[in-house]
């Protein structure tokens, strides 16, 4: 059947539009219920979690309906962060994790992430299995108990706990911290780590009303942040998306610091503590050039896979690595989280900052960006670049013109109806042109229609 549904992040969708529709979520439900119970006769367990949307109380229950009509007994949380659903699932031995989310997209979207049993993203294989008992609902077979629903009420303190356990509760005193919760799904607990272990922190948009999760807010919008520490006279800035899953930090000068910058600080300081698994750290073909000079200076090895954070966690399974991550704030320290987590990222940067006796600012400083820009192109449909003469000339073109001193990636959103267009190289002025010309095309052929 191939994958139709699922995307590189789980399925993904405007609401009231499919997927995204409660008939669609049902079914997906009962298909979910089927794949998981089929091969024994105990009794299942599902925990389900989900961000602030307010679309997320129609496909809770749509979920819930489906897994209790097949016999699985589900645990709800309310909003939590994706990280915290995979910790529970481990915490609660459940057959699998169901975390109702559309990360950092706007209010409009919602999504849906599956977690297995031992609290990572389902493989393809299993996904698309799942596709396909959606197509024969009637291979489902009638259970004489039905699943029962259930609220967990200690979840929020359990994943407290172990977010400051992965620093063994460091002391923060003395701290000031900025904090953007994105008015997500982290706006508690996220402050409350870092309260109890005794920092300032200023929180922002930590009041979600359903409507305004990511809104001119959190690690989509990090110019809120930065404003924020430079007013409050903060040492650190921290900024979250909708689901908790990713993280951009500040330093206490205001700078961005984007998620290379602080894959690249905690690569060199687990290698000079003799902790860093293989010398070696896994990222993606989104990450700037700068990153690996940097590690090649300290003779840490650079992985590179597609992008997406389950291809980074992938290949940190396959070959023993332990840390990863990407630009965008997907920071997996692997000897903790089994997914990107940005309060435990945000948290073991602060710590090194602590050990080191050094800022942000200083820390930063260890890897310099080649100027880069990235354009998001809204498009009808997804063709192959290939097929796309006008497109291919144009990036053709381009890479002809950077040469050797810079590159051209062109490749379609895994969660979005978006083409990004990507390019590094030394001039910002000559590089954002040569993006805007491979935009022009992308939008001639396969632009959505205004």
């Amino acid at each position: 059947m191939g994958r139709n549904l699922f995307g590189t992040d789980g399925i993904r969708g405007e609401v009231h539009k499919a997927p995204m529709l409660p008939s669609t979520i049902l079914l997906l439900g009962q298909a979910a219920a089927h794949v998981f119970t089929k091969n024994n006769h105990k009794k299942h367990k599902i925990i389900i979690a989900k961000d602030t949307r307010v679309s997320g109380y129609v496909f809770e229950y749509a979920l819930t309906s489906g897994l209790c009509s097949l016999g699985v007994d589900v645990y709800q949380v309310g909003p939590m962060p994706t990280p915290a659903l995979a910790l529970l699932v481990k915490s609660f031995a459940a057959d699998a994790g169901i975390m109702i989310t559309a990360s950092h997209n706007p209010i409009g979207d919602n999504g849906i992430k599956f977690f297995s049993s031992d609290g990572y993203k389902l493989p393809d294989a299993m996904e698309e299995e799942i596709e396909e008992a959606m197509q024969k609902p009637t291979q489902y077979k009638p259970v004489a108990e039905l699943g029962k629903a259930f609220k967990i009420e200690d979840a929020r303190g359990r994943y407290i706990e172990f977010v400051k356990q992965s620093i063994k509760s460091r002391s923060l005193h003395g701290c000031k911290i900025v904090l953007d919760c994105a008015n997500g799904a982290a706006y508690k607990v996220a402050p409350l780590i870092l309260q109890e272990l005794g920092a300032e922190v200023i929180v922002m948009n930590n009041n979600p009303d359903g409507l305004n999760i990511n809104k001119n807010c959190g690690s989509e919008h990090p110019e809120i942040m930065q404003e924020a520490v430079k007013k409050h006279k903060a040492d650190v800035g921290i900024a979250l998306d909708g689901d908790g899953d990713r993280v951009i930090m500040g330093d206490e000068t205001g700078a961005i610091i984007d998620g290379d910058h602080l894959l690249a600080i905690a690569a060199i300081h687990f290698k000079q503590k003799g902790k860093l698994e293989q010398d070696t750290v896994v990222t993606t073909v989104m990450a700037n050039a700068g990153f690996d000079e940097a590690m090649d200076k300290h003779k840490i090895k650079v992985v590179r896979t597609a992008v997406g954070d389950r291809y980074i966690i992938e290949e940190m399974r396959k070959s023993g690595y332990t840390l990863g991550g990407e630009q965008s704030g997907h920071i997996i320290f692997g000897k903790y989280t089994t997914t990107g987590d940005g309060t435990l990222a945000a948290l073991q940067i602060l710590s090194m900052m602590k050990q080191a006796k050094k800022s942000l600012h200083e820390l930063a400083k260890c890897m310099e960006s080649f100027p880069q820009t990235l354009l998001n192109v809204e498009v009808q449909e997804k063709k192959s670049i290939e097929q796309l003469q006008s497109v291919k000339k144009a990036i053709a073109a381009a890479e002809k013109e950077l040469g050797s001193k810079g590159r051209v990636l062109v490749r379609y959103s895994g969660t979005q109806n978006l083409c990004r267009v990507m390019i590094e190289g030394k001039d910002q002025k000559k590089i954002e042109q040569l993006a805007r010309t491979i935009g022009d095309a992308i939008e001639a052929e396969i632009g959505k229609k205004k």
